[in-house]
């Protein structure tokens, strides 16, 4: 949290808290899983959850609501980083043999019994692709559904 400020409406604040918190991790990813489980330990994880309840209390939510959409944005948050660095500590030869085993079961359906997969199967991507992209956008999904 060196440097952080604060810029933006309430859920810029919380999208560029959650993109610095990924991009920490993303350095340190051994201790991403750690975090995961004890998300409340220190001085940055502190000011993490104070960012987060102020940017929430910012949105015009009730005070009564907020410590409910905090845990499960720092839950969502927790997974996906948690996610991400799993995904990071496999070694090359790792990450493709997954990939091969990620076509062969997609690619590979029997249409008969898995009818939705082998229509969707060249546009299903496997978890390693695009990460970034689809943290933003699952983590736009849960800000746009806190009531008003």
């Amino acid at each position: 949290m060196d440097g952080y400020h604060p810029e933006g409406d309430w859920k810029q604040r919380i999208t560029a808290l959650a993109l610095r918190v990924r991009e920490a991790f993303g350095q340190h990813p051994q201790l991403a899983a750690v975090w995961g489980r004890y998300a409340s330990g220190g001085t940055g994880s502190r000011l993490i959850l104070e960012e987060t309840l102020q940017a929430l209390r910012a949105s015009g939510l009730p005070d009564e609501q907020i410590p409910a959409h905090y845990h499960r944005i720092a839950v969502l948050i927790a997974a996906l980083i948690a996610s991400e660095a799993g995904i990071s500590a496999l070694t090359p030869d790792e990450y493709e043999q997954g990939m091969e085993l990620f076509r062969v079961a997609v690619l590979g359906a029997d249409p008969e019994r898995f009818p939705a997969l082998a229509h969707f199967a060249r546009d299903v991507r496997p978890l390693g692709v695009d990460r970034r992209a689809a943290f933003e956008e699952i983590l736009a999904v849960q800000t746009v559904l806190l009531p008003r």
